[in-house]
């Protein structure tokens, strides 16, 4: 038995203002729709950006009271550095301050040594984890992101899928990519951390993110940022003008979308004549949507389960689609108190 309910709402459109970048995309954080991409499957080098699967590693194996010693890993690094110490201690959480604030390199190295037994063991991880992920066309090759000996590939779409986990399934890297100072005390002496991600102090919704650069991979750039119920992630490959072109696209995203709740579990409800037992759902669901979109939304309502069923079972779904494509399903529940 099939119930068809058609909901009508309101804003979408998608194309930028200005892009330089070379591959860009951004993706609604909840959902992981597209709403903008240009040459989102074209592998490029990722310079420090490398960082945030590096950062996700880590949080995944260790613990943040955990101490490492800098040892001869850092001595081959240069580039952007926290300038430890040989023999310096240092706990993981500091680390990955020091890794996603000032993107230390030497900071990325010793992570990678104390949570494997190497790097190389580290890089294994991280491709791993990318597969977990499902980033299709990556590849790392180093836990810091100089390409000078070995190198990370990866694309847009990859990034923000990244980017898109490490915000949504670790509180820690939301609250590091989201602090703009930060002081450490070591035995061996004082730091004091700004962050390299300029959107934070010139968007005021920029909520985090990792920049990167290299001389082979030009600027790189991954950001998030929410306005009002709406959070988005950015990603723009070998940009020479990454923080403009975030800050429009983030503009252009957030004048132009909204979210709406298309199904309110707190207001669902069947004729009786259709079943005889209570319905509810445990969950609403929303959606970005716009303008051109609004009459576009439907809801299949689909009772699987006529008889048989005990109490709190899943008798049914509602899928929703906007226009062909299905964006998403709600269980149904029933109750027989």
């Amino acid at each position: 038995m099939i119930f068809l309910l058609i909901i009508f709402f309101m804003p979408i459109s998608v194309f930028a203002k200005m892009d330089t970048s070379k591959s860009s995309i951004v993706m609604d954080i909840d959902s992981g729709r597209i709403l903008y991409k240009n040459n989102v499957n074209d592998k490029r080098l990722i310079a420090s950006t490398t960082k945030i699967m590096t950062a996700v590693v880590a949080l995944s194996n260790g613990k943040l009271t955990d101490v490492y010693k800098a040892k001869d890993e850092i001595l081959e690094m240069y580039g952007t550095s926290i300038y430890l110490e040989y023999n310096e201690a240092m706990s993981l959480n500091d680390l990955l301050y020091g890794l996603l604030l000032r993107s230390g390199n030497d900071a990325a190295v010793v992570i990678a040594n104390n949570i494997s037994k190497d790097e190389e063991s580290f890089v294994k991880l991280m491709n791993k984890k990318a597969h977990e992920i499902g980033m299709k066309n990556t590849i790392f090759a180093n836990s810091h992101g100089l390409d000078e000996k070995t190198k990370n590939y990866s694309t847009a779409y990859d990034m923000a899928l990244l980017s898109r986990y490490a915000y949504n399934n670790f509180d820690t890297y939301r609250k590091i990519t989201n602090t703009k100072r930060y002081e450490v005390q070591t035995k061996n002496k004082s730091y004091l951390w700004i962050n390299r991600n300029k959107l934070l102090n010139s968007y005021e919704y920029c909520t985090g993110g990792k920049n990167g650069y290299t001389p082979s991979a030009g600027k790189t750039l991954v950001t998030t940022a929410k306005k009002n119920n709406l959070k988005l992630t950015i990603v723009t490959l070998d940009d020479p003008n990454e923080y403009e072109t975030h800050k429009n696209l983030y503009e252009y995203i957030y004048s132009k979308y909204d979210k709406y709740k298309i199904i309110d579990k707190n207001n669902f409800s069947i004729n009786k004549e259709f079943f005889k037992d209570k319905l509810y759902l445990k969950k609403d669901f929303s959606y970005l949507l716009s303008e051109d979109e609004k009459d576009l939304v439907k809801t299949v309502v689909k009772i699987t389960k006529l008889k048989n069923y005990k109490n709190n079972d899943i008798v049914g779904r509602i899928d929703i689609y906007l226009k062909d494509k299905k964006i998403g399903s709600v269980n149904i529940y029933v109750s027989k108190k």
